[in-house]
């Protein structure tokens, strides 16, 4: 084994005994130096690839929806990106150095068995995501179609889903996609991401020289002040709306703050982990989010109502090359993200449940049901509560456990770790039959104080009675999680070491 600080360590020498272990599996091992072929080419890809994504390119929507002018929104969604890459470059140093996923990372502070925990909750955030995703996906494939056959897009809603028989078959077949790619394996995942990033970039700006073209300008959203100017209906408001707004933003990458060592495992090194993301995922995200608002903007001269779905202003092209080349380059950008962003994280976090049992490809079928069964396009119906129900709620359970990991990685153990005890029945990091309760005390510590603002944003709770302390808790409650549980953690290990 190289020296203890090397920047990558081929923790493969030293797990001969950890075969038998009920805590390994070959999905599951560290990536041997030799495996590591991800620089920062392949690393930045990896983020232009997820971050170009038709949830980016709506994400502005609900901010300016809210009362913000175009700079505004762009900035808020740069800057929670900005805040989100510092935890995000931190937690993949251990992926790189020891080429461990983010379940057995979790291990060293969570317990051989209380890594279920963390694992479990981010697995069902990718779960939701995924389905998400895959909607998306099966939609444009829905629509577009409809342009062809104008009878395909009609049909009496199914009950309970509440979406037609078409719609939904549509969204079947894509994940049926999705399936097949995983079952391919992580291989198969960098071609497609380093497939899709160029070209999704080149789809975003040849929208964007259209709408400028075709509108003589980019229109009214790019010259709408903001609703929080003097004399404008939020006069006033702007900082009641944009802490949250800027929660949301750290929560829409919150996911992948914790399970990068999925990918960074995969990293020759750390400087290209740390420059591929610090170069790949804020300014992508600006970009993709104002071309986003820009062709938004333009579509209110152009077709005179404002269209955020890309997919409606593709489906408004009448040249059948155009609309196919479309929904290729569509779906084709939607299942590398989905893939990468989505599944590669819950299939691990599932083979941790049972790591005999569960491979990584058991693990991406669990994650797929799961998709289905949570009705995705109900989740996103709403890009208020999307924002301000669905990535801050689970933004508050995931902060905290980035808090923990980081807490314990750099600050309690100095980045060192003992490989062979991670997969160990009966190692140091077994703590209290195999769980650490000081990592579960912090945990709850972190999320429980965003809890009554997060009933009273679902309206479980009458929002008059709860204190307003509280309510401004739960608009920073990724950062507040996060801060707390840091904190929380380190007292404690301090106080009960092998607890």
């Amino acid at each position: 084994m190289s020296s203890p600080s090397a920047e990558i360590i081929d923790s493969t020498t030293a797990l001969a005994s950890a075969h038998g272990s009920h805590f390994y599996n070959d999905d599951l091992a560290p990536v041997p130096p030799s495996g590591r072929k991800w620089g920062l080419g392949s690393i930045a890809a990896l983020w232009i690839s997820m971050a170009a994504c038709i949830p980016t390119y709506m994400l502005a929507s609900g901010l300016i929806g809210n009362g913000m002018n175009w700079s505004q929104a762009v900035f808020t969604i740069f800057l929670g990106n900005v805040i989100v890459v510092v935890p995000m470059i931190l937690n993949a140093h251990a992926g790189t150095r020891y080429g461990i996923p983010f379940p057995v990372f979790c291990r060293a502070s969570f317990g051989t068995t209380g890594a279920n925990i963390p694992a479990l909750l981010r697995a069902l955030v990718a779960c939701g995501w995924f389905g998400i995703q895959t909607w998306i996906g099966g939609d444009a494939i829905y629509k577009i179609l409809g342009v062809f056959f104008p009878s395909f897009t009609t049909g009496t809603p199914l009950p309970v889903l509440g979406i037609s028989p078409t719609h939904f078959a549509c969204f079947l077949f894509f994940w049926g996609v999705n399936m097949w790619v995983i079952w391919r394996g992580i291989d198969t995942i960098r071609v497609l991401l380093n497939l899709k990033a160029p070209l999704l970039i080149a789809l975003g700006l040849a929208l964007l020289a259209w709408a400028y073209q075709a509108a003589g300008g980019f229109g009214p959203i790019l010259s709408q002040p903001s609703a929080f100017d003097a004399g404008q209906p939020k006069a006033g408001q702007f900082w009641a709306v944009f802490f949250p707004s800027l929660t949301g933003m750290i929560g829409f990458w919150a996911t992948l703050s914790l399970n990068i060592p999925d990918f960074s495992r995969y990293a020759k090194s750390q400087r290209d982990q740390i420059l591929g993301q610090a170069l790949g995922l804020p300014a992508t995200m600006a970009l993709y989010s104002f071309i986003g608002v820009a062709v938004t903007s333009a579509t209110t001269i152009i077709y005179g109502q404002t269209l955020w779905d890309p997919i409606d202003v593709i489906t408004r092209f009448k040249n059948p090359l155009v609309l196919v080349g479309a929904l290729f380059a569509l779906c084709l950008a939607t299942l590398a993200t989905n893939i990468a962003a989505n599944v590669v994280s819950p299939a691990n976090d599932f083979a941790q449940l049972a790591p005999k049992k569960i491979t990584f490809r058991i693990g991406g079928l669990i994650t797929g049901l799961i998709g289905i069964v949570m009705m995705p396009w109900k989740l996103i119906a709403d890009p208020s509560g999307y924002i301000f129900t669905w990535l801050i709620g689970y933004s508050a359970l995931l902060g905290p456990i980035g808090g923990v990991m980081i807490a314990d990685y750099f600050v309690y153990r100095k980045m060192q770790l003992n490989i062979p005890a991670l997969y160990s029945t009966d190692g140091e990091y077994r703590y209290s039959g195999g769980t650490s309760w000081v990592a579960v005390i912090a945990l709850l510590a972190g999320a429980l104080p965003s809890l009554p603002g997060f009933l009273a944003n679902i309206k479980v709770l009458d929002a008059a009675h709860v204190p307003s302390f509280f309510h401004s808790l739960y608009s920073v409650a990724w950062l507040a999680g996060f801060a707390i549980a840091f904190v929380v953690y380190l007292v404690l290990r301090k106080l009960a070491p092998n607890s």
